[in-house]
């Protein structure tokens, strides 16, 4: 019989502030947890004022960012020369490998919201210094698929029912599915053993658990145990929830402000490097 993943952990976001003050509830940052992620914040806000100072230019050296928009729009800009916005349904998956710095100013809808997450991963030490890259994936390239008993999949990256998300080619082999589930119904997802399984509640409630307990809702972050499938149960609600996953890396990490590293003395590079202007290590063109 298949194992079934349990929950290990259920935490609620809790409020932070980051940027040049961009009120977001923060699900985690660690360093070893949920590797090989490390961060995952939730930015919707329905008060201009909390998100408009926004990002500007930072650093990243040693990680990927990915940045998934799902009310308002969001404008960037980095220092291989893109420049662009990423909109509702959108997704910004940009590698910063050996350095890149970049700027993040969401702007909201016309009515002044603003909705999206941006999460952390980690690269292993032998991709750490590649040369950068960056993904705009617009909502019309994310597929959505129907599993014919009242749940819906938007496949950014991996693959259900033979379609395949349009973010391939990651280091961590990561799955990132924006999943609805209707009530009352049961919803069971087979999951790689051994990858880090984790659920982010954007709406509605559910079970996460078999054993239906506890009931989550809105901001709650469901931490699994390792198995072969998930099972989500909904009563009277509907749920919305991401599900991500990826292999971990295993590795030492060392991790101040935007840049994580292995090791100390390539913490104390970066930052050298990004003081005295020699960070960059690759442009476009």
């Amino acid at each position: 019989m298949e194992k079934i993943r349990k929950i290990r952990k259920v935490i609620k976001s809790t409020p932070t502030i980051e940027g040049a003050g961009v009120h977001l509830a923060r699900a985690f940052a660690e360093a070893t947890t949920y590797d090989p992620f490390l961060l995952l914040d939730d930015f919707r806000s329905a008060e201009p004022r909390h998100y408009l100072k926004g990002f500007p230019w930072h650093p990243h050296r040693g990680i990927e960012t990915i940045t998934y928009v799902i009310q308002g729009r969001v404008e960037h800009g980095d220092s291989m020369g893109n420049i662009g916005v990423i909109a509702s349904g959108d997704v910004q998956w940009m590698t910063a490998g050996n350095g890149i710095i970049h700027q993040e100013m969401p702007k909201g809808d016309e009515e002044g919201r603003m909705g999206g997450f941006q999460l952390w991963a980690n690269l292993p030490a032998a991709h750490k210094m590649m040369n950068p890259r960056y993904r705009d994936v617009k909502s019309n390239q994310i597929p959505e698929v129907s599993m014919g008993s009242g749940v819906t999949i938007k496949v950014i990256c991996g693959e259900i029912k033979g379609t395949r998300g349009p973010v391939r080619d990651i280091v961590i082999d990561p799955e990132y599915l924006d999943i609805t589930v209707s009530r009352r119904t049961e919803f069971v997802h087979p999951t790689k053993c051994g990858h880090t399984v984790f659920a982010y509640i954007i709406g509605g409630k559910a079970w996460f658990d078999e054993q239906k307990d506890p009931l989550l809702g809105n901001e709650s972050l469901v931490l699994f145990h390792d198995g072969e499938h998930i099972v989500i149960s909904t009563e009277d609600d509907p749920v919305r929830f991401l599900l991500i996953s990826g292999k971990p890396i295993g590795e030492p990490v060392a991790w101040r402000g935007p840049i994580v590293m292995n090791t100390e003395q390539e913490l104390r590079t970066a930052f050298e490097e990004y003081n005295n202007g020699t960070f960059i290590k690759h442009r476009q063109g």
